[in-house]
């Protein structure tokens, strides 16, 4: 074998364990990077089958859950000639027909025609329903004080007025407070403070006393 020979095969064996270096040195930096990697922690797993989502952050521990706010709502008294008077509560927005819905709606002989029905309810507002032919005509107006208040205040309204406050009147009591109410349920809003003379136990003296003190 000559000089030639020699170098060549040199040549060759030094180039194959150039490439098994090579090969051997990126098997080394491969595993560094693998081991890196596994060793990151992990944050987010990710499903590999089809159709399924990676599991959703849990709340850290202690976190208290926010409530979702309720609908607002606005608190009206539906008085007059009603199917069933009273207070309700409506979400804001409601007109002032929603409120006569919820009080089961107009008797027979109502008048609507003199209230707007398309009018928004405001919180405290007191809606009342008047009869047809009646010298009491419907309509709604905004009570922030809830309601009636007795002589040492403004004038006791004789068709909403509750029992606790007929019974402040002078000469009322509870026995004569109760048939005022009985009255006006069985008979409808009175149109006029004179009306109270319907009521038995009333007289024309009672009634002068009376005819500063209340309205309707």
């Amino acid at each position: 074998m000559d000089g030639e020979s020699i170098r060549e095969r040199l040549r060759e064996l030094q180039a194959r364990e150039l490439a098994g270096l090579l090969v051997l040195a990126a098997l080394v930096v491969g595993g560094g990077v693998l081991w890196y990697v596994r060793s990151l922690p992990s944050q987010v797993r990710v499903e590999a089958a089809v159709g399924r989502t990676a599991p959703a952050f849990a709340s850290p521990p202690g976190a208290v859950a926010t409530p979702s706010p309720s609908p607002g709502v606005v608190v009206v008294d539906v008085a007059g000639w009603v199917r069933s008077p009273g207070v309700y509560e409506l979400p804001v927005g409601s007109r002032v027909v929603d409120a006569l819905q919820r009080a089961g709606g107009a008797r027979p002989g109502a008048d609507l025609t003199s209230i707007n029905l398309a009018a928004l309810l405001t919180d405290g507002e007191q809606v009342v329903i008047g009869k047809r032919g009646s010298t009491v005509g419907s309509g709604s107006s905004v009570s922030g004080a809830g309601g009636a208040s007795g002589p040492g205040g403004g004038l006791v309204n004789i068709n909403t007025a509750s029992l606790e406050e007929l019974d402040t009147l002078p000469g009322i009591g509870s026995t004569l407070g109760q048939r005022i109410i009985d009255y006006r349920e069985q008979h409808g809003p009175f149109s006029s403070v004179d009306d109270l003379l319907n009521v038995s136990g009333i007289g024309d003296q009672r009634l002068a006393d009376l005819r500063d003190l209340v309205t309707v």
